[in-house]
C-alpha cells in the first residue's frame, strides 16, 4: 500500500509542476520561522493534534470539518496541529487555510514527501512543517530535504518504523524524529515499538511517538520512558469526547496518578 500511495503521490507532483513550475513556486514562498519546532522545544510533553477525517484501511474516521477538529484541538491545548493533505486520507492542500483561519498553532503538512517540490509547496500554503517517511526516501533524499526545508524556515519530523530507520535518520541532522507504531507494511500498530526503540535513540534529538496512543496512561508511560511528546490522530476524532481526550493526552494536570 505504502508504494502504491508513494507511485501515486508523485504522479500528483508531476501535475502540479505543470500548473505551478518549481521556478515560480519558488518566488512565491516567504521563508517560515521554525515555529514547528520551536513549539516541540519549549515544552517538556507537546500533542500533535491530527485532523484525520479518514483512513486507507478504516475508511470515514470522522464527520467533523478540520477546521472544527483544529478549533477544539487549539481550545483544549495541543501544541501543534497535523494536517493531512493527501487525497488517501480524504485530504487536500485547502485544509492547511482551513486550519489557518481557526488556529495559530504550527502545523505539520503530513503528507508523502517523494519530491522537493512538495517543500516549497507546503510552505506556500501554509505549513511549518512537513513529514518525512524515512521508508521511501534515500539518505540522499532526506540529508537533501532536510538542507532544503532549513533553507525556507521549514521544519522537519522524519519519521521512523525501525531499529535500521532510526540509524540511518540519525545520521543526519534530524532534530525531531517520530518513531510510528504502525506498520506500513501490515498497516497493524503495537505502541511497543517506541519503546523498543528508545534505548537506540540519540539523547540530542527530540522524539516524538505516532500513531497507536489512546489513554493518558500510555501517553504518560512514553513520557517517563523520555518521549518528548505524542502525534495523535485516530484516537482523537474517534473519541466521544474530543475536548477531554486532548486534555487527557496532552497529559493536563501532571502525570501523578498515571500508571
Amino acid at each position: 500500500m505504502l508504494e502504491r500511495i508513494a507511485a501515486h503521490k508523485k504522479e500528483e507532483v508531476k501535475r502540479d509542476k505543470l500548473q505551478l513550475p518549481l521556478g515560480k513556486l519558488i518566488k512565491q514562498v516567504v521563508p517560515g520561522t521554525m515555529a514547528f519546532s520551536k513549539a516541540l522545544t519549549g515544552k517538556s510533553w507537546s500533542l500533535i493534534a491530527e485532523c484525520k477525517l479518514a483512513s486507507p484501511v478504516k475508511g470515514r474516521l470522522s464527520e467533523r470539518t478540520v477546521g472544527e477538529l483544529a478549533r477544539i484541538y487549539d481550545n483544549e491545548g495541543a501544541a501543534a496541529l497535523s494536517v493531512l493533505t493527501d487525497s488517501h486520507f480524504c485530504g487536500t492542500d485547502q485544509h492547511i487555510g482551513e486550519v489557518r483561519q481557526v488556529s495559530s498553532l504550527p502545523v505539520l503538512r503530513k503528507d508523502f514527501i517523494v519530491d522537493e517540490y512538495q517543500l516549497y509547496q507546503a510552505r506556500l500554503l501554509g505549513a511549518d512543517a512537513v513529514l518525512l517517511i524515512a521508508a521511501i526516501l534515500t539518505d540522499a533524499q532526506v540529508q537533501q530535504y532536510l538542507a532544503t526545508a532549513r533553507q525556507i524556515g521549514l521544519d522537519c519530523l522524519v519519521e521512523v518504523h525501525s531499529r535500521e530507520e532510526l540509524k540511518r535518520v540519525q545520521q543526519t541532522p534530524a532534530a525531531v524524529i517520530g518513531i510510528n507504531n504502525r506498520n506500513l507494511t501490515t498497516f497493524t500498530t503495537n505502541v511497543e515499538n517506541t519503546f523498543e526503540l528508545l534505548p537506540y535513540c540519540a539523547a540530542d534529538r527530540l522524539f516524538i511517538s505516532e500513531s497507536g496512543i489512546h489513554s493518558r496512561e500510555t501517553a504518560a508511560a512514553l513520557q517517563r520512558a523520555g518521549i518528548r511528546g505524542v502525534l495523535v490522530g485516530e484516537g482523537l476524532v474517534t473519541a466521544q469526547d474530543i475536548a477531554l481526550k486532548v486534555r487527557e493526552l496532552s497529559l493536563q494536570g501532571g502525570i501523578t496518578n498515571a500508571k
